[in-house]
């Protein structure tokens, strides 16, 4: 009798241990974000903040995720996810097929407020918000208040990194102004469509935009419009992407004898902790590369 009341308990405490060895910690907290400039918001909100994990969905190669296609292994992220922090305005075209699995997931919609204004282009919003300091300010704001509603045990802890955050990026602001405010030339040509809200913050006149998707070859009337554009312009700069590849840039500046400089959506990186100023440093190197071709 003794050895079988053994066998139970021994069974009953695997069954108690084993069964749930995979559930996770009911004060554990996982935030999965949908792509870099939205892990970088969030870590900046979370950093050290006990039993909060945050995981970047995208890998860090990825660029803009007009159309990014969701991977088994992405599925089994969220399927363990508390939280998805997303940018919205179109940015995950994926979304629907996220809601559709997972109803029951917390989504934070980083550019749901009144305080971005989107910039339409032929009747669909422009989201690439973030490059606009002041609403990347805003997203940061937003993440926080969302948060602090799904978490509020840890929203104090919350709201204290976030205004850190916000101070930091209202410096950046600050002097990404004195930098740029007294530029004399102030036309540029862009790669794709990722700088419209960049360049209205700092009032910046994209002249052409060299291909209106990333990837897609711009048609050769396409070609010819942007190189009547350019030559038509007194100092001929375009802005090429590290994330796509130059050739049509380069083949448009050996028509027009414009000169190719390199400016940094920051939607690819790698997803570290120690990462939390990289928006910061990377919109500082973006203001430097401006300034230098521009002067």
């Amino acid at each position: 009798m003794k050895k079988i009341i053994c066998l139970a308990l021994i069974m009953l405490t695997f069954t108690l241990t084993g069964c749930g060895s995979d559930k996770k910690d009911d004060d554990n907290l996982k935030i999965v974000t949908s792509f870099y400039p939205m892990y970088l918001d969030t870590i900046n909100i979370t950093r050290g903040v006990h039993g909060v994990e945050v995981v970047n969905l995208t890998p860090p190669q990825t660029g803009c995720l007009h159309d990014y296609q969701l991977t088994p292994e992405d599925m089994k992220i969220l399927e363990t996810a508390d939280i998805f922090v997303v940018n919205g305005l179109g940015m995950e075209n994926f979304l629907d097929k996220v809601i559709e699995a997972r109803p029951d997931l917390k989504i934070i919609d980083a550019s749901d407020s009144p305080e971005i204004v989107p910039i339409m282009e032929d009747g669909v919003p422009n989201p690439h918000v973030w490059l606009s300091v002041t609403y990347s300010i805003q997203q940061v704001k937003n993440i926080l208040s969302k948060l602090s509603e799904l978490d509020p045990e840890r929203a104090d802890k919350y709201r204290m990194h976030a205004l850190e955050y916000v101070d930091e990026l209202t410096t950046l602001r600050d002097e990404m102004h004195l930098s740029m405010d007294m530029l004399q030339n102030k036309d540029v040509v862009t790669f794709h469509e990722a700088f419209p809200y960049l360049a209205s913050e700092f009032k910046l006149n994209v002249a052409a935009v060299v291909e209106r998707e990333p990837g897609t070859e711009p048609t050769p009337q396409e070609l010819a419009e942007t190189i009547e554009k350019i030559n038509a312009l007194p100092v001929k700069i375009i802005f090429t992407e590290p994330q796509y590849s130059p050739k049509a840039a380069e083949t448009i500046a050996r028509e027009t004898g414009a000169q190719i400089f390199e400016l940094d959506p920051i939607v690819t990186g790698e997803a570290k902790p120690e990462n939390l100023l990289d928006y910061v440093d990377r919109m500082l190197s973006n203001t430097l590369t401006i300034i230098k071709a521009l002067q």
